[in-house]
């Protein structure tokens, strides 16, 4: 079966950081890109970040390119989202999610996380 549970998430003011991590288990986690997505509430799925099975490719959306940094750990079977210079816009659930094809389409993503809310108070 396959999980993708993240954590890191939390409350922060305007100008901070935070850290999410998102571990995998039942599959075969070097072999699947991993993204990062975000959802406000009343709004779309949005995409944040991906990256490639060697952590050597990223991907980034315009809105966070500069502030955001992911990584991965392969041999921890887990990702992370390195948030700083947070603003309120950036208060979603952030979910992880592992594909076949680095993409900003949520459908090209096959395994999903519940997600973890981050709010960013101003």
């Amino acid at each position: 079966q396959v999980q993708l549970v993240e954590s890191g998430g939390g409350l922060v003011q305007a100008g901070g950081s935070l850290r999410l991590s998102c571990a995998a288990s039942g599959l075969s986690y070097s072999s699947y890109v991993m993204g990062w997505f975000r959802q406000a509430q009343g709004k779309e799925r949005d995409f944040v970040v991906a990256i490639s099975r060697s952590g050597a490719s990223t991907i980034y959306s315009d809105s966070v390119r500069g502030r955001f940094t992911i990584s991965r750990d392969n041999a921890k079977n887990t990702v992370y989202l390195q948030m700083n210079s947070l603003t309120p816009e950036d208060t979603a659930v952030y979910y992880c999610a592992a594909g076949n094809s680095p993409s900003r389409w949520s459908n090209m993503y096959n395994y999903w996380g519940q997600g973890t809310q981050v709010t960013v108070s101003s």
